[in-house]
């Protein structure tokens, strides 16, 4: 289910919809996501309610719980007034970077962990994203800015 409390530009719940089913796929997740895409209060929100951080952030992933129904991965929250930010910064859609928070939210329910890993989540959103064709990914735009700063 997608649910759109902020709109973005070039973004619809059709497109949302078929874009999810397509990441789930080719991330080979077979049950199904919920995706919110909202504000930044309300990213700010969930951030300090489950992991302590009184900020909002550009996109959360919420496993299912062991007991929950098997058809259920879980849920991801997007802040579209993010996604619009950064979309702008790097020079394209946002509806664009809405997909490329989902897919990286997808990875999340999936049980990848990038602070943890050791690249295993980057090399596979990498793999993602070119056949997705999408443009840099989350994990590689913080990894070049740290580069760089």
């Amino acid at each position: 289910m997608v649910i759109l409390h902020k709109p973005v530009a070039g973004l619809t719940r059709l497109v949302l919809t078929r874009f999810l089913a397509r990441a789930r796929r080719a991330a080979g997740l077979r049950a199904s996501v919920n995706v919110l895409v909202t504000t930044n209060a309300e990213m700010k929100s969930l951030n300090r309610r489950f992991r302590g951080k009184d900020k909002p952030t550009d996109v959360l992933s919420f496993p299912a719980p062991p007991d929950a129904n098997k058809n259920l991965a879980g849920d991801i929250a997007i802040s579209a007034e993010i996604a619009t930010q950064n979309a702008r910064f790097l020079g394209h859609n946002p509806a664009v970077e809405v997909k490329i928070l989902i897919l990286h939210g997808i990875l999340h329910l999936r049980g990848y962990d990038h602070e943890r890993d050791h690249g295993q989540m980057a090399r596979r959103e990498q793999e993602l994203r070119r056949e997705l064709h999408l443009p840099l990914g989350l994990i590689e735009r913080t990894e070049t800015k740290r580069r760089h700063a």
